[in-house]
């Protein structure tokens, strides 16, 4: 079956971000690791994750919005991550240890992303060293954003947050509702809306 131009597409951007990372893989594994990923495209309202399921492929997202959240004991919505393209869609401590996840991973937007299933990503850093450099950055990456989160509810008030958050996900600003947004920045939505008019 002839694949679409989408799908074929969605491989050649996961397939530069791999060679970004990992300059020294050569073509022939490359193309090994690229024969390994499937591509799902995903209406909006979707579940790409759901609390206690152990997440099998990480998502490279090569368009469309997802949001990752955990409901607490009350029953509220608490979003934990906004997730536009050329980012991954993962509970990351799932996904590595093979364990139930605590989050849902859901769409806001019709999405495209290149799944690349675990036993296939330790399966390449078995059969490509430098393809282990890979699963380091990665990991770095995931570890630095969770920790400049951790440290904006430490240091940053409310509109600092806010700032911060319009200069580093320029691409989300208008994609994204006010409810959703709030929630991410661990405000009520009327401060951010007295927040957006004092700016403005």
């Amino acid at each position: 079956m002839k694949e679409s131009k989408d799908n074929i597409e969605a491989k050649n951007a996961f397939s530069k971000s791999i060679t970004a990372i990992c300059t020294d893989l050569t073509e022939d594994e490359l193309a090994f690791i690229i024969l390994k990923v499937t591509v799902s495209e995903v209406e909006s309202k979707v579940f790409y994750l759901r609390e206690g399921i152990i997440q099998e492929s990480i998502g490279f997202i090569y368009s469309g919005l997802l949001r990752s959240y955990y409901l607490s004991d009350d029953g509220k919505e608490i979003t934990t991550a906004l997730l536009c393209e050329d980012n991954t869609a993962t509970d990351y401590r799932s996904f590595i240890q093979q364990i139930p996840s605590k989050f849902y991973i859901k769409t806001l937007e019709p999405c495209i992303i290149v799944n690349f299933p675990y036993t296939s990503i330790q399966q390449c850093y078995s059969k490509f060293k430098n393809f282990e450099k890979y699963g380091r950055l990665v990991a770095e990456y995931l570890l630095i954003k969770r920790q400049n989160r951790i440290e904006s509810f430490l240091f940053e008030n409310a509109e600092q947050r806010y700032l911060n958050f319009i200069e580093n996900n320029p691409r989300l600003h208008n994609r994204i509702t006010l409810t959703h947004l709030s929630s991410f920045l661990g405000i009520e939505r009327q401060t951010l809306t007295r927040i957006r008019k004092k700016i403005l």
